[in-house]
């Protein structure tokens, strides 16, 4: 086993200890340690990202002595790399973009608790990604849970601790369904990891066996992780939380807790259950019909929020039915669709979220969508940013979710039928809702503000802000010009990732 091969697990170690360390730091070295974490995660995930690209292969990583199916194991290939290397830039810009909003929303004796609980969010989310293990993904989702909870309560106010105890309440129903549905599927397979459960369940299926144990651990687990993700009806959590966070949780809270689960939900499909049993048990027309609502459901909400924030925080609930309609097509044109969209749109709304509280900061901290008037004005990168990331999510060609839009129309025709139908129409009905909420939002930056005309001055952006905010740029334009290569190493992943 060549060195490289071991930074996953080192990844995983070093966050614990990190977070540990931590709790014992004072406000400044705690976020020094959080930064470094996230560059130290980064670079190692990097080069474990080429080494795979390179070999072509996934590989096993045994923690322990004992071998499977007794032991613990993380599994790493190109799909699990490309889409951390993502998921860990999306954090490194985010806590850039809010560390001085947040700051100073948080109390100065509990901003190195503030830095535990990205760094464990961070930890849950390697964890996630890598194992190949169903109760260390639960053990995983637990801390995931707990960590971005207190994410939500960490600016004290009285909203933000009602919402916190709301999204705890929803996410822990949504862990205990999960937990039923693996205690049922060890008791028919007798295993935990996910390879082995594999076989067992191929072997079950062939001889119809437990067709009804494996349809309820299908619908346990995609139920209980579709309430965490906030997945159309189980959205009503979500827009408090995201809306009440600080700047960095709200960006976390939107793009990496939620994408952790959908990662999780593709690979219990993928490589535990596999997707022609899914296709059997009927549960992909579920997923797709409440993804087609949600779609339209999250837009329409949208649409009638009056501040900045919960209309992004309403758009998530929309383009998380993107990703479980995908699901639900049923295909690997889908499952591709849904992969792409996971990425994207974690890079595109954590920009939207980052963005969206500098804007309100320069506007006078009113929060409302009509306070957005001249806000190109008083902050320039902020407004190209929020600019980006609404055409990005109306759909506009030669940006990232055109890419999944199109890539959804081609999957429901290529299935036919009134799949073709639902699609089309939950498509077009989503884009021009997307389009009414956010170009209308974004006009209104670009336009002087007369009858306040000492609002038109520009407001200086911290230094840290600016660098999140070039960084998602960057990012979603990396999305954009280099799609072709990221969705091609994404579909050689999904090959080998069963």
């Amino acid at each position: 086993m060549q060195f490289v091969q071991n930074f996953p697990f080192f990844c995983i170690l070093l966050t614990l200890m990190g977070a540990v360390a931590s709790s014992v730091m004072n406000s400044r070295m705690a976020r020094r340690t959080t930064l470094f974490l996230i560059l130290a995660d980064l670079a190692m995930n990097v080069s474990v990202m080429i080494y795979t690209l390179q070999t072509g292969d996934s590989y096993a990583y045994k923690m322990g002595h004992f071998p499977a199916p007794w032991g613990n194991e993380i599994r790493v290939g190109v799909l699990e790399t490309v889409s951390l290397t993502v998921f860990l830039l999306v954090i490194l810009f985010a806590f850039l973009g809010g560390m001085r909003k947040s700051e100073k929303e948080i109390e100065p004796t509990k901003y190195n608790i503030y830095c535990i609980l990205t760094d464990l969010v961070m930890l849950s989310l390697i964890a996630l990604v890598y194992t190949n293990d169903m109760f260390t993904a639960f053990v995983f989702i637990e801390i995931n849970t707990l960590a971005a909870a207190g994410l939500v309560m960490m600016r004290q106010g009285g909203r933000a601790l009602v919402a916190g105890v709301r999204y705890m309440m929803m996410n822990l129903l949504g862990s205990s369904l999960f937990l039923i549905g693996c205690v049922i599927l060890y008791t028919i397979t007798g295993h935990l990891l996910m390879v082995n459960i594999r076989e067992s369940v191929a072997a079950l299926a062939a001889t119809g066996q437990y067709h009804v144990p494996l349809t309820v651990v299908v619908s346990l687990i995609s139920v209980g992780l579709a309430m965490k993700c906030a997945l159309f009806p189980f959205d009503k959590w979500l827009p408090a939380a995201y809306s009440n966070s600080t700047p960095t949780g709200s960006a976390m809270l939107s793009s990496i807790v939620s994408k952790g689960y959908i990662f999780l939900l593709i690979k219990v499909y993928v490589r535990v259950i596999g997707f022609d049993v899914i296709r059997s048990l009927g549960i992909c027309d579920v997923l797709f019909i409440f993804g087609a609502i949600g779609m339209v459901a999250g837009s329409i909400n949208a649409t009638r929020a009056k501040t900045t924030r919960m209309m992004v925080a309403y758009s998530s609930v929309a383009q998380i039915g993107y990703i479980f309609a995908a699901l639900g097509l049923g295909s690997e044109l889908g499952v591709m669709c849904a992969l792409w969209h996971t990425l994207a749109h974690s890079a595109t709304k954590s920009m939207l979220f980052i963005s969206a509280h500098t804007l309100d900061h320069a506007s006078g901290d009113t929060h409302l969508r009509k306070d957005l008037r001249g806000a190109f004005y008083r902050s320039p990168l902020a407004a190209a940013a929020f600019t980006l990331g609404a055409v990005n999510l109306v759909g506009v060609p030669l940006l990232s979710v055109f890419i999944t839009k199109v890539t959804m129309a081609q999957a429901a025709i290529q299935i036919g039928g009134r799949h073709t139908v639902i699609a089309l129409c939950a498509l077009a009905i989503s884009t021009l809702l997307n389009a009414k909420y956010f170009l209308g939002t974004t006009m209104q930056m670009y336009i002087p503000d007369h009858e306040h005309p000492e609002r038109n001055a520009k407001v200086k952006i911290n230094f840290y802000a600016a660098l999140g905010l070039i960084g998602f740029i960057a990012l979603n334009l990396t999305f954009s010009f280099f799609a072709q290569g990221i969705f091609g190493a994404l579909l050689d992943g999904l090959a080998r990732f069963a």
